[in-house]
């Protein structure tokens, strides 16, 4: 198991503690630091994915359960596109690493900064501090991933530029401690997933346009 490199000062300073308060004979208190340590450990757990094959396939970018589905959505990134949404919400114990969800070219990122209202709520796509990424495939098909704060999560990470080409299931970011995470598309992408179904980042397949 690899862990997202953003974690390691945490385990670390943890980890630290639970050895002085062994050497201090503090049982208890070294007890609750090793559970802590372990929790934090687990929460930025960075497992290898078997990336799905194929041209027409849009893959989930996150870990998490489908909480939402909108076929009539916009975007602040692309103005005019008809797009659909489906948002993902990603609990405390899911993996937070971050993936490209189709291959192509990073037209945008955009930061905005907001609240942090619980992520399950449907207002939280345009009230909650958030960073999203707008990329256009090979086709010249767009896909928006929104990185969304939660009532937990206090920063976001994404390491993506305009003008970047990326790759998909590829790591690009993620989000501390829980919260969720939107994926735009066209219209024309068929989902293949449903509200409720729990998805992997880079191994679940979202969508797929037609050949």
């Amino acid at each position: 198991m690899s862990f997202a490199r953003e974690g390691l000062p945490f385990v670390g300073v943890l980890a630290g503690a639970v050895l002085v308060a062994d050497a201090l004979n503090l049982w208890w208190v070294g007890t609750l630091l090793l559970l802590a340590t372990l929790a934090v450990a687990s929460f930025f757990r960075d497992p290898e994915r078997d990336v799905p094959e194929g041209d027409n396939l849009v893959v989930s970018p996150a870990d998490g359960k489908v909480v939402a589905v909108d076929a009539e959505a916009s975007s602040q990134s692309l103005p005019g596109e008809k797009l659909q949404r489906l948002s993902i919400f990603m609990s405390p114990a899911n993996v937070h690493v971050n993936r490209i969800p189709r291959s192509g070219t990073v037209v945008s990122v955009k930061h905005t900064p907001g609240k942090f209202v619980a992520a399950y709520r449907e207002n939280a796509s345009v009230e909650n501090e958030r960073n999203e990424v707008a990329i256009r495939d090979e086709k010249g098909r767009p896909i928006i991933f929104v990185q969304i704060a939660g009532l937990l999560a206090r920063r976001i990470i994404c390491r993506l530029t305009p003008g970047q080409a990326v790759r998909q299931g590829e790591r690009f970011g993620l989000i501390m401690f829980g919260s969720r995470v939107d994926v735009y598309m066209p219209k024309s992408a068929i989902l293949r997933v449903h509200i409720g179904e729990h998805v992997r980042a880079g191994a679940d397949i979202l969508a797929e346009f037609p050949s």
